[in-house]
């Protein structure tokens, strides 16, 4: 399913749990692979990934949680810029 920008919001989420490149791949992966999700950018230096597309946030955080790490809607996830 293809998801036009202008359809497409962005989620901003604070990820605990990751302490290596490793990790920080092993998120992107299981919020790339969450239907919906246009384009999933994490940083592990600040803990925050930004999903480009129409998944749920519940569904990220849940995605998120199965791969063994811990996830919430960052606080001013509106932007969605990774700082």
């Amino acid at each position: 399913m293809k998801i036009h920008a202008s359809n497409a919001g962005s989620v901003a989420l604070s990820i605990s749990g990751m302490t290596c490149s490793g990790c920080a791949n092993a998120v992107t992966r299981v919020l790339s692979r969450v239907p919906g999700v246009a384009s999933a950018r994490v940083d592990l230096a600040s803990g925050r990934a930004v999903v480009v597309g129409e998944a749920r946030p519940e569904d990220l955080i849940v995605a998120v949680e199965a791969a063994g790490f811990e996830a919430q809607r960052a606080p001013g996830e509106a932007s969605g810029d990774l700082q």
